[in-house]
């Protein structure tokens, strides 16, 4: 059975809406994109721990995307290249979505529609290593309440915005235990944290 690990930036209050670019998600006005991609050191920190939390879990089986994110990298990383691009288009990509039909566009993309959570189970008993879900607010409120998330590394930027998306929702309570916390030179905690079992 795999293991579903969520890779986000966060704000000090929450937030995580497009913290990579100016342009990535401006959804309710928001104008503050791009703040987590502003520390060159976090970004070296964050890439480091992501990839350690991935070999430590058996290796990255997979990415799942909710529609948005998966709109968004596949833009953005084709048009821009690099290594980064090779290894998405590499990996098999998991897209939850009501509006996308098949084919999808980019390599290694597999559509999954029905009950979210049943879906995303089905998907995590038929996996060996991490399912990792980057960006993707939308599915992982939809997945909270199901209790199949194993994992979350969470980069926690010094910032407050006060606006924008938050990663977990009001009325969200989930117990969480700290397995390991790394400081980065540019104060941005990498904080891995499991949901404590009842």
């Amino acid at each position: 059975m795999g293991r579903i690990v969520v890779m986000n930036h966060l704000t000090l209050d929450g937030v995580m809406q497009g913290p990579g670019r100016p342009d990535e998600d401006t959804r309710g006005g928001f104008a503050e994109g791009g703040w987590a991609s502003r520390s060159a050191a976090a970004g070296d920190a964050a890439a480091q721990a992501m990839g350690e939390r991935m070999a430590a879990g058996g290796g990255l089986a997979g990415w799942l995307f909710g529609r948005r994110t998966y709109d968004d990298l596949l833009a953005h990383w084709n048009r821009e290249g690099g290594p980064f691009k090779d290894a998405l288009n590499q990996t098999p990509k998991y897209v939850v979505s009501t509006t996308l039909t098949e084919p999808l566009p980019w390599p290694n993309s597999t559509l999954l529609h029905g009950d979210i959570p049943e879906v995303v189970r089905t998907l995590k008993a038929q996996t060996s290593g991490v399912l990792g879900i980057m960006g993707s607010g939308e599915l992982i409120k939809a997945l909270l309440p199901a209790d199949v998330i194993d994992e979350y590394l969470l980069m926690i930027h010094p910032l407050i915005l006060g606006t924008g998306r938050r990663l977990f929702p009001e009325q969200v309570k989930l117990p969480l235990r700290l397995t390991e916390c790394v400081t980065s030179s540019a104060g941005v905690v990498i904080a891995t944290y499991e949901p404590e079992k009842e």
